[in-house]
């Protein structure tokens, strides 16, 4: 019996026909990326570079799909990164650089144990992590409690000092931002200091002080000086 012979299976490259177009990623060591379609086999399909008239065959399962867009330049995408080397194509792969040492960098004084990956050092042991961590952790708390005294007092400091020019404001201790902004409509801006919220009226010359983190509440007034023209207790 006579051996009938079959067609490769047809490329998505071929409806391009001799249109230009480009890979994605570009493939490593080929500095113009614009390729042209020759031919395809069963397991390759081969191209040809438009500036060097270089051709390549690139195994089938590297080659992705075409772009609808054509705009300005075809885009062929490509499985994975490939390089050119030794006149054929190859995955590419990354390679880790190892880091320039110091100069008076010793070898006695480099650790005795190091990762895997050169240049790059282990993790500090369980004994030194269950030291460090108390010691950040007790810092984060300090500079927490620090913040909330000097709020508290700033706050305190407002509340007894009084007024150097008397302005007669219709808020109480009990009005908010809403009531607020409905007897004066939207501040000019609106900045928190801690945990004080300060409304800048410059119509009206001066700054609304309001207190509290979750729910703030009037306590005061300065003029554009900085001076306390109305609070209340």
């Amino acid at each position: 019996m006579k051996a009938v012979a079959v067609p490769p299976i047809k490329s998505p490259l071929q409806q391009l026909g001799s249109s230009a177009f480009s890979f994605y990623p570009p493939i490593v060591n080929i500095e113009r990326n614009e390729w042209i379609f020759r031919q395809a086999t069963w397991s390759e399909i081969q191209v040809m570079n438009t500036k060097t008239a270089e051709e390549l065959w690139i195994p089938r399962h590297f080659v992705g799909e075409v772009s609808l867009v054509g705009e300005p330049v075809t885009i062929v995408g490509l499985t994975k990164e490939i390089e050119y080397r030794a006149g054929a194509v190859v995955p590419h792969i990354r390679r880790v650089i190892e880091m320039p040492r110091a100069v008076n960098e010793t070898r006695a004084a480099r650790p005795a144990r190091q990762a895997s990956i050169i240049g790059i050092r282990v993790e500090p042991s369980r004994n030194s992590r269950s030291i460090v961590w108390p010691i950040a952790a007790g810092l984060l708390v300090c500079v927490a409690l620090i913040t909330v005294f000097r709020d508290v007092a700033v706050t305190s400091r407002l509340l007894a000092r009084q007024p150097d020019a008397r302005v007669n404001l219709p808020f109480t201790a009990q009005d908010d931002y809403e009531s607020i902004v409905q007897r004066l409509g939207p501040p000019a801006r609106d900045e928190w200091q801690g945990s004080r919220r300060h409304l800048l009226y410059p119509a009206h010359s001066f700054t609304l002080i309001l207190a509290g983190r979750q729910h703030p509440h009037y306590v005061g007034a300065l003029d554009s000086n900085g001076r306390v023209i109305h609070s209340v207790r």
